[in-house]
């Protein structure tokens, strides 16, 4: 039974690919880090975020 969308292995996945693209934009040269740095790490955050706000969503209304 899954209880919170931690509980989700897609999630889990998702969540490792933020950590992952944390550390490889962490790498970047220093005019990257503002520009295509920061567009992966917002593209990335936004996959976990969005499962999370769709776990929330399971009533009739939604």
């Amino acid at each position: 039974m899954v209880n919170k969308f931690e509980d989700l292995t897609v999630w889990q996945k998702a969540h490792k690919l933020v950590i992952n693209i944390y550390e490889i934009t962490k790498q970047f040269p220093r005019e990257e880090k503002f520009g295509l740095g920061i567009q992966m790490r917002r593209a990335a955050f936004s996959v976990p975020a969005n499962i999370a706000e769709g776990f929330n969503k399971r009533g009739k209304r939604d």
